[in-house]
């Protein structure tokens, strides 16, 4: 047999283990799979997840809105539990703006963004009332032409493609050429466009990356987004109402992985947000958050049924994979 060490994740703060086995919600995987009366299974803890957005808020800006990206998880419970702790919710589809509607959640309160958006999404989401967020020319002038057979005003926010990046993110959203999002430089002639055009004006959404365990590579990428956005505004010459700052916040996966410092954050953003720029002073700012939000609060067990060995190597099987 190997005595080469097998790679395993952090447990996450928050469960619990007595006798060896983990604890959910106090209570054992056996437990959960008996009641449940089959493997495998996926567990929520409601309690984890309303405890990560309470440590949230408090080390927050009073004024900064979250929102939820529900790519992250749309399970109906969890979704319906996480409309009632966020300021808003982010989808990509069509079919997330489904499961919305189906959970009950006023729409007004939910964003698009993502390219690639089919005019059958595009129409779907004016006459639910969401908030587009525009990720090309192409897509404000078929969005447009969609309001007016709707007879609709419909209402536009612009993501942004920044000029610059997340450093040592897990994935990059801005810098270069990216499919997301408008490039910088061409925002603030769109923003005149669709306003012109009588789009009801929602502001920016400027996302830079995603799985970031650096605070201090955070308080750098937000600093620039506000930067961006007040020079946007300026040079639109147009109010901003709403800015949605994205998010990055990572989680640990490895073992050396060290959780986001959010106090760094949030004491950062309280110095940014008490000397704002006049053209951002009356926004309403957001951050959109999707796995730093519920991706440690959930648990995927599965039965170990076999034990094999292969050469050197031993396996435990099990009922259920990824």
């Amino acid at each position: 047999m190997s005595d080469k060490p097998k790679p395993t994740g952090p447990i996450p703060a928050g469960y619990e283990a007595r006798d060896g086995a983990l604890l959910i919600g106090g209570r054992s995987a056996d437990d959960w799979a008996e009641q449940a009366g089959r493997s495998p299974l996926f567990l929520y803890s409601r309690d984890l997840l309303e405890r990560r957005m309470a440590d949230l808020r408090a080390a927050m800006p009073e004024r900064l809105r979250i929102n939820y990206a529900i790519k992250a998880n749309s399970f109906e419970p969890v979704l319906k539990l996480m409309a009632g702790l966020v300021d808003g919710l982010d989808i990509a589809s069509g079919g997330e703006l489904a499961l919305v509607q189906q959970a009950g959640i006023d729409t007004a309160r939910v964003s698009f963004a993502g390219p690639g958006k089919r005019d059958d999404e595009l129409e779907a989401a004016i006459a639910a009332g969401v908030t587009l967020n525009l990720e090309s020319e192409g897509e404000a002038a078929r969005a447009l032409a969609i309001a007016e057979r709707l007879g609709v005003t419909p209402r536009f926010a612009i993501r942004v493609n920044p000029d610059f990046e997340l450093k040592g993110s897990g994935m990059k959203m801005g810098g270069g050429a990216k499919p997301f999002g408008v490039d910088a430089e061409r925002v603030p002639a769109l923003a005149r466009l669709v306003i012109d055009a009588g789009a009801e004006w929602r502001g920016l959404h400027i996302f830079t990356g995603s799985q970031a365990l650096d605070a201090e590579a955070l308080v750098v990428a937000q600093g620039n987004v506000l930067d961006l956005a007040d020079r946007i505004a300026r040079e639109a010459g147009i109010a901003m109402p709403k800015l949605n700052m994205g998010g990055g916040f990572g989680i640990p996966y490895f073992h050396g992985d060290r959780p986001l410092d959010i106090a760094r954050v949030g004491e950062a953003l309280n110095e940014r947000f008490a000397a704002l720029p006049d053209s951002l002073a009356d926004a309403e700012l957001y951050i959109e958050l999707g796995r730093y939000l519920v991706g440690e609060a959930g648990v995927y067990l599965t039965r170990i049924v076999d034990r094999k060995a292969s050469h050197s190597e031993t396996y435990l099987v099990t009922d259920g994979g990824l």
